[in-house]
């Protein structure tokens, strides 16, 4: 019986992550292909670095209004969910992965398979569970993030018409070891930023649930089903952007080896050469000296823009279909 509870809450929680994941990917698919366009754009992404520094190339985008135009105008409303059939396939095992491993290693850490129960974890045990579900989530998508941002940074005319094709030609040309280009600086990159997401989600939780007590007459003990869906989107929405603001140098740096001797029209700029860098403290190194701090920071506003309502949304989504699915599953059949 035991084990039929936790093999339908492992379930629930693979498919609820599944489900959010999806949409939240789905609705913020614009600003993530403006930010990659950034990330891996050599020149300056701002007009005021290109008035501060002399450049023998013109920059393709200077800012997000530019960028948005110039994407529907050469890409049209398509161009703005450029890989993102790639870009579900890895977030949907992403984040089924993500919230399994997390309820599992928090059931361990509280003794408990109750959702309400975890609440109350230290929050060192929620960074630590929510780094760790975060490194067994990417290990099991990342060839998928991988042709996503291919894809996505491509522009027109495009050099891989599908997925298949590009999935093909970087085996081919870059072997198996290719399709995971980047992952080193990914799993430095998600440690922090997935403990950072789910640690400070349960504490922004737990200040809400706080709050809620101490503007409230009822004297008896919260539990997370006392925070309205606004209240979850804040706590989510917050949770988000401190973790991006942290951690999106890293994500610069894993952009740049996904794409290293990608084909691109010269009309985007310079192009990351194969084998540029020879490992991410190189990386790190060579973009600081070419490019200043403001290269390590390319796309961070679209970045933080889309982290927010990301963040919110798939916690917020995460939250509800759990609920419901918890509902339908263990609600008694009539007689």
């Amino acid at each position: 019986m035991e084990e039929t509870g936790q093999l339908k809450r492992a379930m629930i929680d693979a498919s609820a992550g599944a489900i959010s994941g999806a949409i939240s990917r789905t609705v913020t698919s614009p600003l993530d292909v403006i930010k990659i366009r950034f990330q891996v754009q050599l020149e300056p992404t701002s007009s005021w670095a290109l008035l501060r520094k002399e450049f023998s190339a013109p920059s393709k985008y200077t800012g997000m209004l530019q960028a948005t135009k110039d994407i529907f105008r050469e890409e049209g409303v398509p161009g703005f969910w450029r890989g993102n059939v790639p870009a579900l396939l890895m977030v949907m095992p992403y984040t089924a992965i993500q919230f399994t491993v997390l309820h599992k290693l928090k059931t361990l850490a509280a003794g408990s398979s109750k959702t309400e129960n975890h609440i109350n974890l230290s929050p060192y045990l929620s960074y630590i569970s929510g780094a760790l579900a975060g490194c067994a989530a990417t290990l099991g998508s990342y060839p998928f993030d991988l042709l996503r941002t291919v894809l996505a940074s491509q522009g027109e005319p495009k050099i891989y018409p599908n997925m298949r094709s590009a999935f093909v030609d970087i085996a081919r040309t870059r072997g198996i070891r290719g399709l995971y280009a980047g992952l080193s600086p990914t799993l430095v990159e998600i440690i922090p930023y997935a403990g950072l997401q789910f640690g400070t989600y349960d504490t922004f939780k737990r200040w809400a649930m706080a709050w809620n007590r101490s503007s409230s007459s009822n004297t008896s003990l919260p539990t997370t089903e006392d925070l309205s869906s606004f209240q979850l989107f804040l706590c989510g929405l917050a949770a988000g952007t401190c973790a991006k603001l942290v951690c999106h140098p890293l994500d610069v740096v894993k952009k740049r080896f996904q794409i290293e001797g990608l084909q691109r029209h010269p009309r985007y700029g310079a192009r990351v050469e194969h084998r540029a860098y020879r490992n991410m403290l190189d990386a790190l190194q060579r973009i600081l000296k070419a490019e200043g701090w403001a290269g390590l920071y390319k796309g961070i506003v679209p970045s933080t823009v889309k982290a927010a309502p990301a963040g919110a949304v798939t916690f917020v989504a995460y939250e509800l279909t759990s609920d419901w699915l918890e509902s339908v599953l263990t609600s008694e059949p009539s007689h």
